[in-house]
């Protein structure tokens, strides 16, 4: 029972990690330079003096971004949730009996410590008790999308000085991104629904974004649900979902609801990696891939094509002959980066309803 509480927790949770908003395309090509002034999610500006060698992730959002840029070598600290990431076990786990264990944060003298929103918005006296105790902390804000991942993964590698493998990967997946709209260009999408004890993901979410990408219409939206909510077994039946998707570690759902569905009666349960499909991080696409191959196998196969070709392009791009000196001073100089860098402060009202229902559910297990 124990374990059950924990996971819906991580569930209710996770979906709702932070990502940051969009930034000025030239700034996303910066170079990585210190000290460097930053606008973060609730309005602060902080200061990153140095190049940072540790960091702490409060979030498995953050852990994941940091191990799919090649920089897990300079994490100090993750929460619990984060121990799925290879190696992650041998960090110091920085998650209490009851959240963010401030003493442990502060005990591993981190240089930055990346918080994304949905720490801060479960906890925000211990975030602050980090900032008094003189830390470095970069809140993130709430995003609904793909794209919002891409720009997390780019801001945080350029605040953790790996601008050049955050912007790498960043534009790995929006080229994923762009190769399975394309690949699905024509094609009828049918109804899906993502569900996970007794929630399902409605519009305006990050899980909705992974559905659609991968070319499912999101039932729970087009039945006006927006965010996360619990979901009737009235509206499924009229709902109707061709497929239905479910994080790995709930169940199957299942009752006369629905096993009259289209999507029981035809086996139509795709299960994808809980950590792909409920963390905003870069293998969300991952999600969104596995997702196309089973609902739009010839789509997907359109897909690889297109990635592979996408990949070929890029080795031949980096292939070619370096840019002659006077023309490197130029390039140098258009992509000088700015000192301050700003996103609009805010968060998710859906997002904050929901951890405040989390810590409550939390306070009467207690």
């Amino acid at each position: 029972m124990t374990q059950r509480i924990a996971v819906t927790l991580l569930v209710l949770v996770t979906v709702f990690a932070g990502v940051s908003a969009p930034v000025a395309a030239a700034d996303q090509t910066a170079q990585c330079s210190f000290p460097a002034t930053v606008t973060d999610a609730t309005g602060t500006e902080v200061t990153i003096s140095e190049d940072p060698e540790r960091i702490v992730t409060t979030n498995p959002s953050a852990a994941q971004t940091m191990w799919e840029i090649g920089a897990r070598d300079e994490v100090v600290g993750v929460s619990q949730f984060a121990l799925y990431l290879d190696g992650a076990n041998e960090k110091t786990n920085i998650s209490g009996s009851g959240g963010l264990n401030v003493e442990a944060v502060i005990g591993l003298e981190p240089d930055v410590v990346l918080v994304p929103n949905t720490t801060y918005t479960v906890e925000k006296e211990r975030v602050q008790q980090l900032r008094d105790a003189g830390l470095t902390v970069v809140v993130f804000e709430s995003g609904d999308s793909l794209d919002a991942v891409a720009d997390k993964v780019e801001r945080i590698g350029r605040i953790t000085g790996n601008c050049e493998a955050g912007a790498e990967r960043a534009d790995e997946m929006r080229t994923s991104i762009e190769n399975m709209e394309r690949a699905l260009e024509g094609v009828e999408r049918p109804v899906g629904l993502n569900v996970f004890f007794g929630y399902a993901a409605g519009g305006e979410t990050f899980i909705s974004e992974i559905m659609t990408t991968a070319g499912l219409r999101n039932g729970a939206a087009e039945a006006n649900l927006t965010g996360f909510g619990q979901i009737n077994e009235e509206l499924v039946v009229e709902m109707n979902p061709e497929y239905i998707v479910v994080p790995s570690h709930a169940p199957i759902p299942s009752g006369p609801a629905y096993n009259s569905t289209t999507a029981v009666q035809e086996d139509n349960i795709i299960v994808v990696d809980a950590n792909n499909l409920q963390q905003p991080a870069p293998r969300a696409i991952d999600a969104s891939e596995e997702i196309l191959k089973a609902a739009h196998p010839d789509a997907y196969e359109r897909y690889q094509e297109l990635q592979n070709q996408s990949e070929t392009t890029q080795t031949t791009t980096t292939s070619t002959p370096e840019t002659t000196a006077g023309e490197q001073d130029a390039t140098a100089t258009a992509t000088d980066p700015e000192t301050t860098e700003t996103s609009a402060p805010g968060f998710s009202a859906v997002a904050a309803v929901v951890a405040l229902a989390v810590t409550a559910f939390l306070a009467r297990r207690r």
